[in-house]
């Protein structure tokens, strides 16, 4: 952006230690949007204070913010709300400057190198099966359980490019090649946990007018892509003490399942200097509109809860 008279007098005042003079200083610069980032990136530069260079950063990321806020109201009102992209908005909170085009290449390779797998002639299992093994063994992709000290652990990029992911990370990775290849797996409402359930081909995912316990062929732990069965997860609710109700199976929306990612990234922020992000993490989860949620939604994280270790 050709910078102005107007800038010029903005930008000598970001050093005003009135915090009132600042606080008005930084509104009208955000008024000016992304446009002027590279002016404030020039000005950093250029600066000897790192007071003064906190205080440009933070200007930086505010705008950066409020792009994200855009895009992610437009993609909550999109018609169908693509699990990639919400993907992408979370590592953009990160790393603003993320190229989506290098992720969209990684996950494009998966997707093609399951693709010459398949065919119609496989069992639910055994496309299961396939996908798995090009996701953790061809790809090599290794699983975390939840560390909010490794916030990278929740990024697809960062996911793709370390190949390690949380179970969160993983898991939304699987749904995206499964939504890619019409493979009918989905996020469900385990409590405690992030687990991923194949439907059988009949069931209505629309309408939910059957018990989805009973039309889930097994159910999938995206840590590493091991396969459980109902047997399994039966003796999960007993050890948890809780009824395994519908509710419970029912899928979990591409909304619900980024809101979600949200709400335990936002985990990873909680030290005084960081603790802004947090706040906003949430206030980017609230933007997200969820239509229904089951009466016994239950998504909160607990790793020391396993359907394998009964």
């Amino acid at each position: 952006m050709e910078e102005n008279k107007e800038i010029s007098a903005l930008f000598h005042l970001i050093d005003d230690p009135d915090e009132e003079v600042f606080n008005v200083v930084s509104t009208r610069i955000i008024d000016f949007g992304k446009g002027i980032i590279p002016n404030l990136e020039n000005l950093w530069e250029n600066t000897i204070s790192e007071d003064v260079q906190e205080r440009i950063e933070m200007l930086i990321h505010r705008l950066h913010y409020r792009d994200l806020t855009e895009e992610l109201t437009q993609w909550n009102n999109n018609t169908h709300q693509d699990l990639l992209t919400g993907a992408l908005l979370v590592a953009r909170f990160q790393f603003p400057d993320l190229v989506p085009a290098q992720v969209y290449q990684e996950v494009e390779k998966l997707r093609r190198n399951i693709w010459l797998e398949l065919n119609s002639y496989l069992t639910p299992l055994e496309q299961v099966n396939v996908v798995t093994s090009i996701l953790y063994n061809y790809f090599n992709l290794r699983g975390a359980e939840i560390g909010y000290q490794n916030p990278d652990e929740f990024l697809i990029n960062k996911q793709l490019e370390s190949k390690r992911g949380n179970t969160i990370a993983n898991g939304i990775l699987y749904l995206i090649l499964c939504e890619l290849l019409d493979v009918p797996v989905r996020a469900i409402n385990i409590p405690h946990q992030f687990v991923l359930g194949y439907f059988k081909t009949d069931y209505d995912f629309t309408r939910h007018v059957e018990n989805p316990l009973y039309k889930t062929e097994f159910f999938i732990d995206p840590m590493s892509g091991q396969v459980f069965t109902h047997k399994d997860v039966e003796n999960y609710f007993k050890r948890i003490n809780v009824a395994p109700s519908a509710g419970y199976f029912k899928q979990l929306s591409n909304k619900r399942v980024i809101q979600f990612m949200m709400e335990e990234f936002s985990k990873c922020f909680t030290d005084e200097k960081n603790s802004y992000k947090q706040k906003e993490l949430l206030a980017l989860s609230e933007l997200i509109t969820i239509e229904e949620k089951p009466d016994t939604s239950d998504t909160d994280t607990d790793t020391d809860a396993d359907p394998e270790n009964e």
